[in-house]
């Protein structure tokens, strides 16, 4: 039986693979697709959020701060929805950090790789190739050697479908109750 650590794993990298294919068909559609989504739903937050203050009694609605709260989220989804084209504007900056994030995920595949090795586990080597594959990517990102935007993108959805499709071999090929 799959543990659920394993299955989360595989529908993450499922998801990856989903998001990765988006990117390579339409890098600036999808991105500001994504962009407005989250606006919508920091609009209805903050929409969720007032109601909320407004229905609490005033001394619990004084420690919650859902007034603040709301306000505060209602700005940032409308900021997103009217204004996703600063978001792509900006992406050389949202770049660099992805690919620090991508960097401590690479970082903490090493972690695993070392920690299965320690217990003697079998495939360890799955894990290895997971985490060189990451780091490197994400020294790629960060050193940014493309000639355009689109490229990156291109080439961050291509990162991320071939780091799930290890990532997914990782999760098969693995021993149950292995760590």
């Amino acid at each position: 039986m799959k543990t659920p650590s394993r299955v989360n794993s595989i529908i993450l990298s499922l998801c990856e693979v989903i998001v990765g294919i988006l990117l390579l068909l339409n890098p600036v559609g999808f991105t500001t697709g994504i962009i407005i989504f989250l606006g919508i739903v920091l609009l209805i937050l903050g929409v969720a959020s007032i109601v909320q203050y407004f229905r609490a009694e005033p001394a619990v609605a004084a420690v919650k701060q859902s007034l603040t709260r709301g306000c505060i989220e209602m700005l940032a989804g409308a900021f997103c929805v009217t204004k996703s084209g600063w978001f792509i504007a900006t992406f050389p900056l949202l770049t660099i950090l992805y690919g620090i994030g991508i960097l401590i995920t690479g970082i903490a595949k090493v972690q695993w790789t070392v920690d299965r090795i320690r217990l003697k586990r079998k495939r360890w080597f799955w894990t290895a190739i997971s985490a060189a594959l990451t780091i490197v990517c994400a020294v790629i990102i960060l050193y940014n050697p493309f000639s355009s935007t689109i490229i990156l993108w291109k080439f961050i959805a291509v990162l991320l479908i071939v780091e799930a499709v290890v990532d997914m071999l990782a999760a098969f090929l693995l021993k149950e109750g292995a760590v």
